[in-house]
């Protein structure tokens, strides 16, 4: 339990335990549509894991404090999306700015067309077939295949709406998905109330991808974090726009534009965000603000490693990390020649070492024709450390893998406080979910340069 204060906030946060594998049994109505379908949960009579559940589900209903839970992607914020003062929770928590909208998560089909059509009195009869149903012909593609998972659409808001205004910052639409997270599907079951879940950070913080990178940014100002073990995939949610013409997504994420391409109706979908950040109305989120970054200076390189190449932009740095994916290796800091890796030692995912700043100088001043800046040079003044010490974490070797650990190493190198973090980039053109990697380095960092 954590007794931190924030700001105004006094909160006791508790960490709640859950073992989805532990909750009860999941009955599908048809099996063959699993969570599509009509389903319910049969609760365990036995252990804490289920209790935990009910208790989470109960705050959803009735507390004005967002909870955080994990979903397949990241950890999220959640609150009932229909009550005003519980949306507000989440604002003010992540000290998020009201023109950024939220995610809206579903556990059903039917729980989604009864909040585009509060008045149907029969949902379950309403079907792909029937022209009442509210869910848009564009989209039943796309639920099909990729339902429940790492995929938002953007549907018309109802009029009138049951959505606090809040989740939406004024915009005629909202963005809706099912999660994978069976324990997340669980929670909003329950709760039997369609949740509003932002990544459950401080805002323009790396998303969290465990419970306690929540508590590192949350306690204090939130009351409950339910711990149900990391996230699978790592980054957020593809965000798709099917009510345009063409279909354009808006944020990359776990489903890529080849597999978008694949459904009816979406072979022309385009691209329609920027990776930088963008001034007008944001039709989704994560489209307008500074996101992903740590509390260091986070630098893209686009080529291969070595202390020449980097020197001119470690300037007074003390402490620098590296995030490495395919080709760099620690040994690419070495000066040839000249022994290497000076005090190495593993600490968590990180290896540390020391570089000579001396030599980092004398390879700059030599590099004849460098376009490096000139700042180096001017910190080797004596009240500098002779040394630089250089956290180095492995992101991973393919795109799942390195989506999955980005947001973690980025926070272990803050916790190892770097000044400067050098991120190797990978391939956006790989597809399945590098776009969506190179999409959240890019907006985390502060200067991008090519070697």
């Amino acid at each position: 339990m954590a007794n931190t204060e924030h700001h105004d906030s006094n909160m006791n946060t508790r960490l709640l335990p859950i073992n989805v594998e532990n909750i009860g049994k999941f009955v599908f109505e048809d099996p063959g549509r699993h969570f599509l379908g009509d389903w319910t949960l049969r609760l365990s009579e036995t252990g804490q894991d289920a209790a935990n559940l009910l208790q989470a589900a109960k705050q959803l209903q009735t507390s004005n404090s967002p909870l955080a839970f994990p979903t397949e992607t990241v950890y999220g914020l959640g609150a009932d999306a229909t009550r005003t003062t519980a949306v507000a929770g989440i604002y003010r928590a992540k000290q998020r700015p009201a023109d950024n909208p939220l995610i809206v998560h579903v556990c059903s089909l039917n729980q989604l067309r009864k909040l585009l059509m509060p008045s149907l009195d029969s949902p379950g009869k309403c079907t792909n077939e029937n022209l009442e149903d509210p869910i848009p012909a564009i989209y039943h593609s796309l639920i099909s295949r990729f339902w429940p998972g790492p995929l938002t659409v953007l549907l018309p808001l109802p009029r009138p709406s049951p959505l606090a205004p809040a989740v939406t910052g004024s915009l005629s639409t909202f963005g809706v998905r099912m999660p994978s997270s069976r324990l997340a599907l669980a929670l909003i079951h329950l709760a039997n109330v369609p949740v509003a879940a932002p990544s459950a950070n401080v805002s323009t913080r790396p998303s969290p991808t465990t419970a306690t990178h929540v508590l590192h940014d949350l306690s204090g100002r939130i009351e409950l974090i339910i711990d149900g073990g990391p996230c699978t995939v790592g980054v957020e949610s593809t965000v798709v726009d099917g009510l345009a013409d063409p279909p354009v997504i808006l944020r990359p994420g776990g489903v890529s534009i080849e597999m978008l391409r694949q459904c009816s109706g979406w072979e022309n979908v385009t691209v329609g965000y920027k990776d930088g950040v963008e001034t007008s109305t944001p039709r989704a989120p994560g489209m307008k603000y500074k996101h992903y970054s740590p509390k260091a200076r986070v630098i893209l390189v686009q080529g291969p490693l070595s202390l020449k190449a980097v020197a001119g932009y470690i300037e007074s740095a003390e402490k620098i990390g590296l995030a490495k994916t395919r080709t760099w290796i620690d040994d690419d800091l070495a000066v040839p020649g000249k022994p290497f890796l000076r005090g190495f030692s593993s600490q968590g995912r990180s290896s540390v070492f020391t570089i000579s700043r001396g030599e980092a100088i004398d390879l700059h001043n030599n590099s004849n024709g460098s376009t490096i800046n000139h700042a180096l040079q001017a910190v080797g003044a004596d009240d500098r450390a002779d040394t630089i010490q250089v956290s180095s974490a492995n992101l991973g070797t393919n795109a799942a893998s390195i989506a999955q650990n980005l947001f973690s190493v980025l926070r272990e190198l803050d916790l190892r406080e770097v000044e400067i973090i050098f991120v190797e980039a990978i391939d956006e053109a790989e597809g399945h979910t590098a776009a969506a990697v190179m999409n959240r380095l890019r907006k985390a960092a502060e200067l991008q340069i090519q070697l």
